[in-house]
């Protein structure tokens, strides 16, 4: 498989979205959050996923706010089990128009009297 015009190279494209990252583009932090959930080009890691989420998912990246969601839901990479974080996230997420954390805050809501 071959990159755009370039050799593929996993390693290089996480080590450019990683600088990206670091100073701060929220849809560079979501996307090494992905690499890190999914093991793409990096060994699989959740606890660094959970932190690249969460660094997007507060400057409003609607696709970090629900996969952040999800690990506080869950207590996924080190996060603690929060429904009222992960209900707080969703809604973040839902509110911008993203179906599936619609879908998750609405079971939420169904399942838990407390959100």
């Amino acid at each position: 498989e071959q990159g755009r015009g370039v050799p593929k190279d996993d390693r290089e494209g996480v080590r450019l979205f990683g600088l990206a990252a670091d100073q701060g583009l929220a849809t560079a932090c979501y996307n090494c959050g992905i690499f890190h959930d999914l093991g793409m080009g990096v060994p699989q890691d959740d606890a660094k996923a959970a932190r690249y989420y969460r660094l997007a998912a507060e400057q409003g990246c609607e696709m970090a706010q629900h996969n952040y969601a999800v690990f506080c839901e869950h207590g996924i990479g080190g996060v603690p089990q929060d429904i009222g974080e992960a209900a707080w996230y969703y809604r973040l997420a839902a509110a911008q128009g993203y179906a599936d954390s619609q879908l998750n805050l609405g079971r939420l809501l169904l399942e838990v009297a407390a959100v």
